[in-house]
This record gives C-alpha cells, sequence and structure tokens, in this order.
C-alpha cells in the first residue's frame, strides 16, 4: 500500500537532515494518499502512502509506539488477520479497524524475528526496536513486495523501490556484472536466480521468504521459511476433496477483496482467472458492489494463425463465464495504439531495470492503468493458478502410474484422455512413454541445432555465469514435472520478478495485484491433495473442473482442448514500426557500448532471419526473443550514458 524508505545510523551518530527529505522527493512520481517522515537519533524512516485497505484510511505512517517502544514503516497487506486477531488477544472492539502495519508490530512484540513465519499476505516492512537498537525487516515468501536497500560504511538505507537509493550514491551508477550475465544467459522469463543483486553495483535486495537485522554490529540475514511438501491429506470421497478446496481458495479471494475502494479482477477465457471471479463476484454480491473484470483482445484486423489448439481471441469464452457469473461490469481492451516495441521506455521507467516480459508488456500496463482509472483499489488475478489450483497435468499423470507399474489405471486413464481430446491412443502412449524417461527425451532434444546466445561468450567465461547457473540449478536429468513443481515453490527466485512488475505498476497506478492462487494456505492446501484428485477419468485439471461445478460455465469449466493465448498479435502491432524496430537493432549491434555484452555475430544472424514482411508466428520466435530482450537491455545501457 505504500512506498517505504529509511536511513540508518548504524553508529547511531547523527544523520545528514537532507538525506531523509532527499528520498521522500524521489517518491513523489508516485500517487499517494499521505507522505510523512519519522526522526530519532541517527534514524529515518519515511512512508509515500497510498491507502487502500478499509483499515489503512488515516494510517500514520511511520507510526512509532512509546510503550512498546518499537517504530514500523510497512508496505502490507496482510490476509489471516481473523487467525492473528486471536494468537496476539486483539480484543474484539479493536479488530476491525486495526491497520495491518499495527498487527505487524504485535506480531514482532510476540515472536520477534518468527514474526513473518506467522504472517500470510504480501508485505514488506522495516521495524526499529529501540530497546534492541536495531532495525529488523522481511519480505513476504514469493516477493510479492520489493525491498532494496544500500549500505555505505556504517549506513544502513533502504526503500521500495531503487531510484531514491541512487541519489544517496556519490558518483556514477555502476553495474552489476553478476545480474547483467544472469540475465542475459537465462532463457527463461524468471528474474535472475542471485537474489541479493540488482542491475546496479551498489543496489541489493533483499530476498523473498527472508528477514534482515541491521545493528551496529553490522547486517545478517535469515531465510525464515522454505516450502516443504505438507503431509498428504486423506479424505473420503471426491466430494470432501471438492469442498475443501472452496473452503480455503473462497477464504483467499475473500481475504483479497479487502478495499474501500472498487474491486477489479483479471479475466481472461480459462479456469484461473474465471475461478478467481467467480468466488470474488458471488462475494461481492453480498455487499451490493460489482466486480469490475478487465480483459484484453488482439487488434479488430488481427486474422490470427494456427497453433495447435491454442486460441488468440478468448473474448467468446470470457463472455460465458460474466452471463453465468453475474455481479460483473466488464471492460474489454484490445489497446489498438500500443505495441511491445512502443512501451520499451514506458517500462524500463516503471521495472527501474531490464525486463523479459516483452511480448506481453502493452496489455498488462494497459489494464493496470484502466483499473486505475476507475478506481479500483486491488486487481484480483490468477497469475500461479497452473502449480496450484488448477494443476493436473495428464499426459505427466500417466508417465506417472507407468512409472509406478500401476498398469490398470494407466490403461484406463490413457483410453479416456485419447478420446476426450480426439487424439489416437497411439500418439498419446508415445508422448506419455518419453515422459516416463525424460532424460532421453533431453538426449534427443540436445541433437538439435542449438538456438543462438544473447550473451557475449568472453564476457559470460569472465563472469563465470553458465558455472554458477549449474550450480543454481541442480536438478538430475530424470527430473519429473512433479519435481518441478516442487522446486518452483521451493526457489524464491522463480517468482520474484512478478512481485518486482506488481509492486511497481502498484505505486504508478494505485492498483494492487492480489492473486488468491499465490495465497500459502491456498499453495499448501494444493501441494497436500493426492495426485489422483488432479487427474481423474481421462479429466486434466480434475479437481478445480469438478469444484467449480455450479460456479462457472460448462464451457469453460469442461474445456480442456482449447487454450487461450495472450499478445499473439505482437508482430502485427509492429508492422508500422517494422523497420524503425529494425533499424535500431543495426544500431544495437554497432554501438560500442554493447560490444562486451551482447553476442554480435549471433544476434547478426538473428536479424538477418527475421526479414522484411515478418509473420505473426514470430511473436513465439527464438530468434524474435533474442533480439527484442538485446533490445531492452540496449535501452537501459543507453538510459545511463
Amino acid at each position: 500500500m505504500s512506498a517505504i524508505a529509511g536511513i540508518y545510523s548504524m553508529q547511531h551518530g547523527p544523520l545528514d537532515p537532507e538525506l531523509g527529505p532527499r528520498l521522500m522527493q524521489e517518491l513523489q512520481r508516485y500517487p499517494a494518499d499521505d507522505a510523512r517522515g519519522w526522526n530519532t537519533e541517527g534514524l529515518f524512516l519515511g512512508c509515500h502512502a497510498q491507502w487502500i485497505t478499509p483499515q489503512s484510511r488515516g494510517e500514520v505512517l511511520p507510526y512509532y509506539d512509546p510503550q512498546r517502544k518499537l517504530a514500523i514503516v510497512a508496505d502490507a497487506i496482510i490476509d489471516n488477520r481473523s487467525e492473528l486477531f486471536g494468537q496476539l488477544q486483539v480484543v474484539r472492539e479493536d479488530q476491525e479497524s486495526m491497520p495491518d502495519s499495527l498487527l505487524i508490530l504485535l506480531a514482532y512484540e510476540k515472536w520477534g524475528d518468527q514474526a513473518p513465519v506467522h504472517l500470510v499476505g504480501d508485505f514488506a516492512f522495516m521495524i526499529w526496536d529501540a530497546g534492541r537498537q536495531t532495525l529488523f525487516g522481511a519480505r513476504d515468501f514469493s516477493g510479492s513486495r520489493t525491498l532494496y536497500f544500500h549500505r555505505s560504511g556504517r549506513q544502513f538505507s533502504f526503500c521500495t523501490v531503487i531510484h531514491p537509493l541512487l541519489t544517496l550514491m556519490d558518483g556514477e551508477r555502476v553495474l552489476h556484472e553478476g545480474w547483467i550475465s544472469e540475465y542475459l544467459a537465462g532463457q527463461g522469463r524468471m528474474d535472475v536466480a542471485d537474489m541479493f543483486s540488482t542491475v546496479y553495483q551498489g543496489v541489493e535486495q533483499l530476498p523473498p521468504a527472508h528477514s534482515m537485522t541491521v545493528s551496529p554490529k553490522g547486517i545478517t540475514f535469515s531465510r525464515y521459511y522454505t516450502f516443504q511438501t505438507p503431509s498428504p491429506l486423506r479424505l473420503r470421497s471426491n466430494g470432501e476433496y471438492e469442498e475443501a478446496f472452496r473452503e480455503v481458495f473462497g477464504r483467499a479471494v475473500r481475504d483479497r477483496l479487502r478495499t474501500h475502494l472498487e474491486a477489479g479482477a483479471n479475466l481472461s477465457g480459462g479456469l484461473d482467472s474465471g475461478a478467481v471471479v467467480s468466488f470474488a463476484a458471488q462475494e461481492l454480491r453480498r455487499t451490493g458492489k460489482p466486480l469490475h473484470t478487465f480483459s484484453s483482445y488482439p487488434l479488430d484486423h488481427f486474422t490470427g494463425f494456427k497453433l495447435g489448439q491454442r486460441v488468440t481471441d478468448e473474448r467468446p469464452y470470457i463472455q460465458e463465464t460474466i452471463d453465468y457469473v453475474g455481479n460483473i461490469e466488464p471492460s474489454f481492451y484490445n489497446f489498438p495504439d500500443r505495441s511491445s516495441y512502443g512501451e520499451i521506455d514506458e517500462w524500463l521507467d516503471i521495472m527501474e531495470m531490464p525486463y523479459k516480459f516483452i511480448e506481453n508488456s502493452y496489455w498488462l500496463r494497459g489494464i493496470y492503468e484502466q483499473a486505475g482509472m476507475k478506481n479500483a483499489g486491488v486487481l484480483l488475478s490468477g497469475q500461479r493458478g497452473n502449480w496450484s489450483i488448477s494443476w493436473g497435468p495428464a499426459l505427466d499423470y500417466q508417465a506417472k502410474l507407468l512409472r509406478e507399474f500401476r498398469w490398470f489405471r494407466f490403461y484406463r486413464e490413457n483410453k479416456l484422455y485419447s478420446h476426450s481430446m480426439g487424439v489416437s491412443r497411439k500418439r498419446m502412449l508415445k508422448i506419455a512413454g518419453r515422459k516416463v524417461f525424460p532424460a532421453l527425451g533431453q538426449l534427443m532434444d540436445g541433437r538439435q541445432e542449438a538456438p543462438p546466445e544473447l550473451i557475449h561468450p568472453e564476457f559470460a567465461r569472465r563472469t563465470g555465469v553458465q558455472e554458477r547457473m549449474k550450480e543454481l540449478d541442480q536438478s538430475p536429468a530424470s527430473q519429473t514435472v512433479y519435481d518441478i513443481r516442487r522446486e518452483h515453490f521451493r526457489q524464491p527466485h522463480v517468482w520474484n520478478v512478478n512481485g518486482t512488475a506488481a509492486t511497481k505498476l502498484s505505486l504508478k497506478y494505485k492498483v494492487w495485484d492480489r492473486d488468491a492462487t499465490n495465497d500459502l494456505r491456498v499453495i499448501n492446501f494444493c501441494m497436500s491433495v493426492p495426485e489422483e484428485q488432479y487427474v481423474q477419468n481421462g479429466m486434466d485439471r480434475s479437481l478445480i473442473r469438478r469444484a467449480m461445478e455450479g460456479r462457472l460455465p460448462d464451457k469453460v469449466r469442461l474445456n480442456q482442448t482449447r487454450r487461450g493465448i495472450q499478445g499473439a498479435d505482437g508482430i502485427t502491432r509492429m508492422l508500422p514500426e517494422w523497420q524503425r524496430f529494425q533499424q535500431e537493432l543495426r544500431e544495437m549491434l554497432q554501438d560500442p557500448r554493447t560490444s562486451s555484452y551482447l553476442n554480435r555475430p549471433g544476434l547478426a544472424g538473428c536479424l538477418d532471419r527475421l526479414g522484411s514482411e515478418p509473420e505473426p508466428l514470430l511473436i513465439f520466435n527464438t530468434d524474435f526473443r533474442l533480439l527484442t530482450r538485446g533490445l531492452v537491455f540496449y535501452r537501459f545501457l543507453k538510459r545511463l550514458s
């Protein structure tokens, strides 16, 4: 709900009185309901507050409790409030009005540095403990909110965003070569694996699921949470699992509707966002408020293309959900004047660093902008649903049955799934068989020509990035999708980029992304459910499909053959700028600033293959992906000159 900032003299000496106001001045680019600072000897805390929840209206942050001798500044929405009220013995009369920052403070008073373990929600906070003469801070388990810091000599400073900290650093901005090498070498869309680093040498970040303590003795870090697979949940029937799902997930959605502003939600044609919207609209109906939904669709003149069973225009499915669920005020946007190429500078302003989600950038920002214009305080989403609520990969489950020699069940599932998908059993058997021996499949894939690298080979060698990434990725070649799923929740860096984008978009548009599929209670529940609940009778993602009966239309709920794909018209949007795009790529390959970072010969080959009349399918092409990522990095470099 806020951008927080602070400066601490670790020797408790006086601070330059201009430093705190300088930090706060840098935050004025964001809208705010209140902005204030708090001082004590050797310490400044500041908060640029956006009031999202009812309890945050009029909230005083930073807040100092003279009785407890604790001060807090927080960027937080806590979701397990009712549970904490009981544990912290908060009297009933105070519960409704108590802001989340005070709840965190009470948790710290009771549990000390273990307080974050007891919090469910999105948070980053710092607490000044005058009795211990320490600063204590933490970030939520998946990094939904950011927290950066800078240390210079015996002075420590922190902020929700990077640019205010840069004003405290003397001299030019030095780039962090380790961070850049991971950004350029990584093939996926996730953030870099070194969770303490940022693109700048002098600015660090607190990783997700970590806490920190700052004292005259120095700075110590602790990982307070590591995901552990819970014990299997054993219920008596399908119906009991479905009811348990509705209870846990419904509570997560309900908790994320807590705002005194309008409630919004992203809505595609799929199960995850549809499930979120269904529960949210029903809950809001009780209060007499509608749910505002925001959906993107392709350009009107975009004709689409064949890409298996993927759907480029999801409006028919979206409309089915809207009509069936009710209590929805929908909005559809295709942002005809926007393209991912035209968005680069705007996104570099927002992210403060290079980014990789270029293809979807225009509609992501567009929806936040529109939600802000409709006075939405929260924007619900289901971004992590594929790994939590809508888990259930049918073919991987069949491979699991084969590995466990469960022949009868495998035969039945394979037969029913082949029939439901309208595909021959022979083809399905072949795919399942390759999944039984993933190492063999990887070996076969390895015979294909490797794509070019974005990173300069010498830069990669000098920074040792390939060795570092191999050390971090210790998964065996035989790793299954079930192993990948567990690691997905165990490794903090996997989801960090989502929290980085969500935090910075929320500050710009005063709209807070709230993902019920990323609720820790939901994740633990979903990971405890037996795999037999997720794939049943030839149906993938079976648990959510069954649990949403009567809550989502069957056209959406039972759809196994058609999947939506967003950003498919990205090339079509760029056609008016295509020549300028290619010209800038040529400049990128000639500019001395990129010579030591980018694999220019490899990228030149990518550029030659693009052509002057690109096809729409190029949006999914490796050459295009590498060139656009390189271009984002190039634009970032030019900003530093």
